[in-house]
């Protein structure tokens, strides 16, 4: 028996014993004598089911042991007392160590004792977690029996010892006290495996290792805590008590299979709390939430809103650890509302004869959740329309139906329309509702009369007629029916399209009467047919028409003689080997065309003496050389071709005969000097264009030459090309000293525009031949082609701005000339004899200045010259 000492009013709520077997193969499981108070887990640890207090009386309870294998039974009695209060003695000793000591067996070998090692399981030393010390505690004394002779050194290794996490257990080397050095959590390590050694002083080993085992026991240090913060479910409304909603779900680090780690669930709240504040329950254990209470209506609440609350402990309010979180119920809508017109006849008007026209638009009510097939209508029109002129289509956006024309309307025939319609949604009602599953409702079509169009029948109007009818014969009468019966209205009719011209029509009456011959050859008949089309039209607001064809089917009369096919041919000069195959062509149709008869005429006398023809069938007939020898050239031979008419109808049609020289094997040898001789009407046209186009180039090319040369005088009025400096390279004859003679800079002279601005330069350092610094006037520009009468007027407008410029050169001193063209700083020369330096300044003085200014002073000294 073994007794266990708790201190008083101790709760049990830890491993209080630990049995283990001695041989570690064995499978046991292990019960308790009193299950609802201590259970024994498969480790052999004893624990407290629950909390209690332990009364001062001892309390004793059976465990039973069975091997699962061989069914073994054991028992044994437990027995819990309380031990006395400490005293202040007893504080003061220190508190007894358990001892383990490294286990021995002695065996009797060879007429001796000997010791022999044995394997012992030590049962694991149980250390509450976050233990407050004070550190390091001393957990167990490791002690080996033969430390008496010998200096042992006791070490402890593994994982909390000398593996991570390190220095979590220590041990004294000398004593083999064996500490813990700070507060162990479950929820990281759960269990230490540490293994102890004893060695003597010079490390070799004493003892066999021993398995210590170190269970770290579970406090309650942790809340639940919920998976999400927030859990979104759904119901369908009307779900009867009982439903499954969802399942919320939190977890405890605490050890799952103690107190600490076993959760309860509940309902704190529920918002709102109609129809009923309990509508939902929860599995305490599960978490799953269900309905308890009927009356879900998504019309009336769509979203509840409930606070779990998730507690360890087994949902012990006072012990118990707790935590909360939202569950947002979303009740989704089913079929329990069918659609509902807004009236019971709607109205509409349509004109007659249209289509796809919206002719009424039938408003409903629902009030299930919108845009779900719940809500969607479906419209059909269940009586009034047999014909299937109406069609109801649903607007996915309102949910109306839009009443629509499919079918043509005559108003002549149907004035109004009175449908039935019904609605229903795209799924049925739910079960157990009380509500028809559809509603009805009658649409009132009223339709509008208009002016339609005038109409020919039949159409097309077929007719047979012979051809070669005179001008003016009544054809027929081509009328057209006005559909409007209550409208008073007439018709009048015009000619659309008479491709010959051959037809007119009475426009009141409609008859129709030739104006021309009609002829079944004319390339406006295809198959025998002339088409004629005509146009109808009544005077009704808006006026409307139709139009009607008039089919002639055209009958052959013998109108058309027969001509010779082919018009071309060639033989040789001897009748053999070649002969002349002909046929004829007939435009009129059988019976007034072949078979044909083929002859030859009388005059010339040349033709028979030349040629004779011979019938081959009724539609062929063969030319061949009467005369042994005919000289190569081109003959024309007349050949007279009756048809099988009644009467027959004859032609003389010529044949164009290319007689020409042969080989042996009856091929032409000269048909190109035969050909050349007779070049044909075609090619002759053709040369003559050719030849126009030619003239007409050449003339083309002249005139373009003379608009170039007035051009380029026009341009000689304005400017002398020889005097045009800007862009060119001048050359000067200069005579100088030579290369020490050209010390200049010419970049000067290249760009002008990058001297020295004037504005930059010290005062008074000016040279006498600069421009002044005055605001230049602004000087006429001259356009690009000006007209040749105003040239004068140009040059007088320079020369004013000329004679106003103060900047203008000459300064009255030498001027160095920099740049000749284009916007060259020398200006315009004008000045020398501008308006004001008139003739009363004297230049008599000139002459005083030798012959190289005589012709200066004869200009403005009035000399003779």
């Amino acid at each position: 028996m073994r007794t266990l000492i708790l201190y008083p009013e101790t709760l049990l709520n830890l491993p209080v014993l630990g049995f283990s077997n001695c041989n570690g193969k064995r499978k046991v499981q292990y019960e308790s004598s009193e299950p609802a108070d201590f259970k024994v887990d498969e480790d052999g640890m004893v624990y407290a089911v629950r909390s209690f207090p332990l009364s001062s009386e001892h309390a004793k309870f059976l465990i039973y042991a069975q091997d699962k294998e061989t069914q073994e039974k054991w028992q044994v009695a437990v027995k819990l007392s309380l031990k006395p209060a400490l005293t202040e003695e007893s504080v003061k000793e220190p508190p007894e160590v358990e001892e383990i000591v490294f286990p021995r067996q002695f065996s009797k070998h060879s007429g001796h004792l000997q010791r022999q090692k044995r394997d012992w399981v030590i049962p694991p030393i149980n250390l509450p977690e976050n233990s407050r010390g004070p550190f390091p505690q001393e957990l167990v004394r490791i002690r080996s029996d033969r430390d008496k002779n010998l200096s042992l050194r006791y070490s402890v290794t593994g994982p909390g010892a000398d593996q991570p996490p390190t220095g979590i257990f220590i041990i004294n080397p000398i004593s083999g006290q064996l500490s813990v050095t700070k507060p162990l959590d479950r929820e990281q390590i759960a269990r230490f495996h540490l293994r102890a050694h004893a060695v003597d002083i010079n490390g070799n080993q004493v003892e066999n290792p021993i398995d210590i085992v170190i269970n770290v026991i579970d406090m309650n240090d942790n809340r639940p805590e919920f998976l999400h913060q927030v859990w979104n479910g759904t119901v369908p409304e009307g779900s009867k008590p009982g439903t499954y909603v969802m399942t919320v779900t939190a977890i405890d680090a605490d050890d799952p299979n103690a107190l600490n780690g076993m959760l309860r669930y509940r309902i704190l709240s529920q918002a709102p709390s109609t129809p009923s504040p309990n509508m939902f329950t929860i599995n305490n254990e599960t978490g799953d939430i269900i309905t308890v209470a009927a009356g879900l209506d998504r019309e009336k609440v769509q979203q509840y809103t409930l606070i779990i609350q998730a507690t360890d402990m087994e949902g012990n309010p006072t012990y118990g650890l707790s935590n909360t979180a939202t569950a947002i119920i979303t009740v989704t809508d089913v079929n329990d509302n069918p659609p509902e017109f807004t009236a019971m006849t709607f109205y509409g008007e349509v004109p007659e004869n249209r289509v796809d026209v919206i002719v009424a638009n039938l408003t409903v009510t629902d009030k299930d959740q919108p845009h779900t097939p719940a809500w969607n209508a479906v419209y059909r029109i269940s009586g009034g329309d047999p014909t299937g002129r109406f069609a109801i289509q649903t607007d996915p956006n309102s949910n109306d139906g839009l009443v629509t024309v499919v079918k043509p309307i005559d108003f002549e025939t149907n004035r109004m329309f009175v449908l039935t319609v019904a609605a229903e949604n795209q799924v049925p009602l739910a079960k157990g509702i009380q509500h028809p599953p559809q509603s009805t409702a009658t649409v009132s079509v009223t339709v509008i009369d208009v002016n339609e169009n005038p109409y020919f029948a039949p159409n097309p109007k077929i007719i047979r007629q012979e051809e070669g009818l005179h001008a003016g014969t009544m054809l027929t009468t081509f009328t057209a029916q006005d559909p409007d019966r209550y409208m008073q209205q007439n018709i009048r009719y015009t000619k659309l399209s008479d491709p010959a011209n051959w037809l007119k029509i009475d426009p009141v009456n409609g008859q129709i009467t030739t104006i021309a011959v009609l002829d079944r050859e004319s390339p406006n008949v295809k198959n025998n047919i002339y088409n004629a089309t005509f146009l109808a039209s009544d005077n009704g607001i808006p006026p409307m028409s139709g139009t009607g064809t008039l089919q002639i089917y055209l009958l052959d009369i013998n109108d058309n003689a027969p001509q010779v096919l082919p018009q071309e041919a060639e033989t040789c000069e001897t009748p053999d080997p070649n002969s002349i195959n002909i046929t004829a062509l007939d435009y009129d149709i059988d019976p007034n065309a072949g078979p044909f008869a083929f002859d030859l005429p009388l005059s010339p006398v040349t033709i028979k003496r030349n040629w004779t023809i011979t019938r081959l069938n009724g539609d062929f007939a063969q030319l061949n050389l009467k005369i042994k020898f005919l000289e190569a050239g081109i003959y024309e031979v007349p050949i007279i071709i009756t048809d099988s008419g009644n009467p027959p109808k004859s032609n003389i049609s010529i044949l164009r005969v290319k007689v020409c020289q042969c080989d042996s094997n009856g091929d032409c040898t000269d048909v190109d000097r035969i050909v050349g001789a007779g070049l044909g009407t075609g090619a002759i046209i053709a040369i003559l264009l050719c030849i126009i186009i030619l003239l007409i180039l050449v003339l083309m090319f002249v005139v373009w030459m003379k608009c170039r040369d007035k051009e380029r005088q026009a341009k000689q009025l304005l400017i002398d090309p020889e005097d045009d400096v800007r862009d060119n390279i001048l050359k000067y004859d200069e005579e100088g000293g030579g290369e020490e003679d050209q010390d200049y800079d010419l970049s000067q002279l290249q760009q002008p525009d990058t001297v020295e601005p004037d504005a930059i330069k010290p005062v008074g350092i000016r040279r006498m031949d600069e421009r002044p610094i005055h605001a230049e006037p602004q000087y006429p520009v001259r356009s690009a082609a000006p007209h040749p009468g105003d040239i004068g007027d140009f040059i007088n407008e320079g020369l004013k701005a000329a004679d106003n410029d103060p900047t203008a050169p000459p300064y009255d001193s030498l001027l160095v000339f920099d740049y000749e063209g284009s916007g060259s700083t020398a200006g315009s020369l004008s000045s020398l004899n501008s308006s004001s330096s008139g003739g009363e300044q004297d230049y008599d003085y000139l002459n005083d200045w030798g012959p190289r200014f005589k012709k200066l002073a004869d200009m403005y000294g009035g000399g003779d010259d």
